[in-house]
């Protein structure tokens, strides 16, 4: 003799919460003013480790790309350090065309090169 087994189904909602990062969390307890020169200084910071990385990999010294890039030593050594975060764009431009980058600018999904690499380590 089998015995009657009652099921009930309960329908649960399931809420995915997301976990924030340090980052996020940082990011959140500051006022859009502190966010703001956060940001400045974060790209600052990403544009030095950029050159860097870019120097190490090439295995290229600061007097070798200053020249490749045609301006001074100080310049390179100022993107490379971080130590100055002002530069106009033509030395900017050069010394990542030096490094063999590309500046690409996009708006409303339309890609466009600045074409920094045609002319790339003379």
């Amino acid at each position: 003799m089998t015995k009657a087994v009652k099921t009930k189904v309960v329908k649960t909602k399931v809420v995915k919460t997301k976990i924030k990062s340090t980052y996020e969390e940082f990011m959140e307890a500051k006022t859009p003013a502190q966010r703001e020169i956060f940001e400045e200084g974060y790209r600052d910071f990403l544009l030095s480790e950029l050159i860097l990385a870019a120097m190490q990999e090439d295995d290229i010294s600061v007097r070798k790309l200053a020249k490749l890039a045609d301006v001074s030593p100080s310049i390179v050594q100022d993107m490379k350090s971080g130590s100055k975060i002002s530069f106009n764009t033509n030395s900017l431009f050069k010394v990542l065309q030096g490094l063999g980058y590309d500046i690409l600018l996009e708006r409303n999904g339309v890609v466009t090169s600045l074409g920094l690499t045609q002319n790339n380590r003379k």
